[in-house]
C-alpha cells in the first residue's frame, strides 16, 4: 500500500497542479508543497515497512509489479527528500516566470518517473521510468520557450538520452529471450543460479545505458552546457537524474555476478571522465557551468566504483552528491550576486582565524612538510579502514579506493603549503583532525551501507573478483600511479626552488593545453560535425526515397 502511495502522490500532484491551480500561484504552491512533503513522509514509512516484512514485492494489475528491497528503499526516501527540497525553493524562485503550474505540473511528474524506476520491480517498468525521466527532463530544461539556447541544448540532452534506451532496450530484450520472464525476483534467482552465459554483452549494455544518463565521456556534452535551464531543474537533475547510471548498475548487480568485461570498461571510462570533467571544471569563468563538469568529474568517480566493484559506495557516493550539489545551485544565485557587488572574496572569520592571525612567523621546511603531506593521509586512511574491520588490502578495487582517498587527504594538506599562513601548526592540526574524522566517518558509513545494500558477503566478494585484473596488469597500474605522484612531487619542488625559470619554460607548454582545454578537446565541434553530417545523409535519403 505504501509503495502504492509514494507514486501515486506526486502523479495526482501533477494533474491537481495543472488542473486547480491554473492563475493562482499560492494554491499551486501549496498542492505542490503538501503533496511533496506526503511523498517524503510515505518514503519514510516505506523503510520501516522494510525493517518490520524485509524485501517483497507488490503487483500492479496482475502483471507489473513494485519491489521494495534496500536499494529502493533507500533512493526513494533520497528521491523524495531532494525533490521536497527543490520544491520549496522553487516556489518563490519561479514565482515571476511564465508557465508556474506548467512547471509544477513538469516538477511532480520528473519525482514520479524517478520513483517508478527505482520502485520498479520488472523489466518493463523500470524502461518506462527511465525512459520517461528524459522525456520530461526534455520538457523541464526548456521551460523557458523563449530561451533559445537552452531549447537547442535540450534537444541535445532528449537525443543523448534516447542513446541511453536503446542500450537499456536491448539488455532487456536479451535478458527475456534468455531466461524468459520480466520480473527482477525470478530473473535475478535464475542469473545466480545459472552459468550466466551471453550476460557479458548484457552487462555492457546496461554500462553503456548509465554512460548516456550519467554524462560519461564522450556522452558527456549534454550536462555542461543545459545550464540555461531553471536553476530547480539543475538542481534536481545534478542530484537526482544524472547519478541513475549507478542506480542502474546497482540494480542489475546480479548480472555482473557472470559479466566481467562490463565493469572494466566502467573503470576506465569512468577514471577518464572524472580526470577530464575536474580538470575542464579548474578553467571554468561561470559558476554553474564549473558546477556541470564538477558533476560530471564526480559521476565518473562513481562509474569508476561500479567499475572497482564497490556497488555499495557507489550508493552512498550518488546520495551524498546530490545532497551536496543540490545545495550548491540553489545558492549559486546568491553567490553570483555577491560577487557582482564586491568582485574581492568577502573576509571570513574562520579564515582569518587559522590563516591570518597575526602570529610569528614559521617557515615549515619544504622536505618535512612533504613527508607530512605524504604519510599522514596514508595512515589515517588505513587505521580508519583497520578499526572498522575492513580488509582494504584483500581486493583491487579497495587498493585503487585507498590510492584515490591518500591523494586526496595529501592534496588538502599540501594546499596548507601553499597558503603560507602564518600559523601553520595550528591550521595543519585542525586540518588532520578534522580529515581524521571525515574518514572516520565514511569509512564506518560506507561499510555499515554494504551489509545494509548487501548482506550476503559472499556476492559482494564475487563482484569484488569480476572487477579484478591480471595481476602483472594491476601492478604495472600501481607502478604508473606511483610514477605520476613521484613526478609531480619532483616537479613542485624544483618549481619552489625555481619559480621563474620553471614558469618560463612552461608558460608556451601551459597556454598550449589550456586552449585545448578551454575548447573541450573540440568534442563540441566533433559532435556538430557529426550531427551536419547525419542531417545531411537524411536529406539525401528522403530525396532518393522518393524515387523508389
Amino acid at each position: 500500500m505504501l509503495a502504492y502511495a509514494l507514486l501515486l502522490l506526486p502523479l495526482a500532484s501533477t494533474f491537481l497542479t495543472y488542473l486547480f491551480g491554473r492563475g493562482e500561484e499560492r494554491r499551486i504552491s501549496s498542492i505542490s508543497l503538501s503533496v511533496s512533503f506526503l511523498t517524503f513522509l510515505s518514503s519514510l514509512f516505506l523503510l520501516l515497512s522494510f525493517i518490520r516484512y524485509s524485501s517483497y514485492e507488490v503487483s500492479i494489475w496482475g502483471f507489473f509489479t513494485l519491489r521494495v528491497d534496500p536499494l529502493s528503499v533507500v533512493m526513494a526516501i533520497a528521491v523524495s527528500g531532494i525533490s521536497l527540497i527543490v520544491h520549496k525553493y522553487s516556489v518563490r524562485y519561479m514565482q515571476d516566470d511564465e508557465g508556474y503550474a506548467r512547471f509544477f505540473s513538469l516538477l511532480g511528474l520528473m519525482t514520479f518517473s524517478i520513483l517508478l524506476t527505482v520502485l520498479a520491480g520488472d523489466l518493463l517498468l523500470l524502461f518506462t521510468g527511465w525512459t520517461a525521466i528524459g522525456v520530461i527532463l526534455f520538457f523541464l530544461l526548456g521551460h523557458d520557450v523563449k530561451n533559445r539556447e537552452a531549447g537547442r541544448y535540450a534537444i541535445w540532452t532528449f537525443i543523448t538520452q534516447r542513446l541511453g534506451d536503446i542500450f537499456l532496450f536491448g539488455a532487456i530484450v536479451l535478458l527475456y529471450r534468455e531466461y524468459g520472464t520480466f520480473k527482477f525476483g525470478e530473473l535475478f534467482e535464475r542469473i545466480l543460479s545459472g552459468d550466466g552465459e551471453g550476460l557479458e554483452l548484457v552487462g555492457l549494455l546496461i554500462v553503456l545505458s548509465a554512460f548516456a544518463k550519467s554524462a560519461q565521456f564522450p556522452l558527456h556534452l549534454w550536462l555542461p552546457y543545459t545550464m540555461g535551464g531553471p536553476t530547480p531543474v539543475s538542481a534536481l537533475m545534478h542530484a537526482g537524474i544524472v547519478n541513475a547510471g549507478g542506480f542502474l548498475i546497482n540494480r542489475f548487480s546480479p548480472v555482473f555476478y557472470h559479466a566481467e568485461m562490463g565493469l572494466h570498461i566502467a573503470f576506465w571510462i569512468g577514471l577518464a571522465t572524472a580526470i577530464l570533467g575536474s580538470t575542464l571544471m579548474l578553467i571554468q569563468s561561470d559558476v554553474k557551468r564549473a558546477l556541470g563538469y564538477s558533476t560530471m568529474g564526480q559521476m565518473g568517480y562513481m562509474i569508476m566504483e561500479c567499475g572497482l566493484g564497490a556497488f555499495a559506495l557507489a550508493i552512498y557516493h550518488l546520495i551524498a552528491h546530490g545532497i551536496f550539489k543540490a545545495t550548491l545551485f540553489m545558492s549559486s544565485g546568491s553567490v553570483i550576486h555577491n560577487a557582482r557587488k564586491d568582485p574581492n572574496i568577502p573576509e571570513d572569520e574562520v579564515y582569518s582565524f587559522f590563516v591570518k592571525r597575526s602570529l610569528p612567523a614559521t617557515r615549515v621546511p619544504w622536505v618535512v612538510f612533504a613527508l607530512i603531506t605524504v604519510s599522514v593521509p596514508l595512515i589515517v586512511v588505513v587505521l580508519a579502514h583497520s578499526v572498522a574491520g575492513v580488509e582494504i588490502f584483500k581486493y583491487q578495487g579497495a587498493i585503487i579506493l585507498l590510492f584515490f582517498g591518500w591523494i586526496t587527504g595529501a592534496q588538502t594538506i599540501f594546499s596548507i603549503y601553499k597558503i603560507g599562513a602564518r600559523s601553520v601548526y595550528r591550521l595543519l592540526f585542525f586540518t588532520v583532525l578534522s580529515f581524521s574524522v571525515v574518514v572516520l566517518g565514511y569509512v564506518f558509513l560506507g561499510h555499515s551501507f554494504e551489509k545494509f545494500l548487501y548482506p550476503d558477503k559472499s556476492f559482494v566478494k564475487r563482484i569484488y573478483e569480476n572487477a579484478s585484473i591480471h595481476p602483472t596488469l594491476f601492478e604495472l597500474q600501481v607502478f604508473l600511479l606511483a610514477l605520476v605522484v613521484v613526478a609531480g612531487w619532483v616537479f613542485v619542488y624544483y618549481a619552489n626552488q625555481r619559480k621563474e625559470v620553471l614558469l618560463e619554460r612552461l608558460k608556451v607548454i601551459s597556454s598550449f593545453i589550456y586552449v585545448h582545454l578551454y575548447r573541450e578537446l573540440y568534442m563540441r565541434e566533433l559532435v556538430s560535425l557529426v550531427g551536419s553530417f547525419l542531417e545531411r545523409f537524411s536529406l539525401k535519403l528522403n530525396k532518393l526515397m522518393r524515387w523508389v
